[in-house]
């Protein structure tokens, strides 16, 4: 499909009033640590390409979140 055919009539006008609104939300900042993995779950891990670290973050964080939402 070319550019041209792209029908764009379904997205709202972007103005000055849009960006008046808008709120920075700046990411939180992240510790760089030194942690042992097993090698067979690293090695698991970066097998599934660039952002393992992100991802492996992402796993400990609902891991966090379950456990914070679980009773004691």
């Amino acid at each position: 499909m070319r550019d041209k055919e792209i029908d764009y009539s379904d997205i709202a006008e972007v103005d000055d009033e849009m960006f008046a609104q808008g709120e920075l939300v700046l990411p939180e900042t992240k510790e760089t640590i030194t942690i042992r993995i097993d090698k067979d779950v690293l090695t698991w891990f970066r097998g599934h390409g660039k952002g393992y670290q992100t991802r492996i973050n992402a796993v400990l964080r609902r891991y966090m979140t379950a456990q914070k939402n679980s009773p004691q």
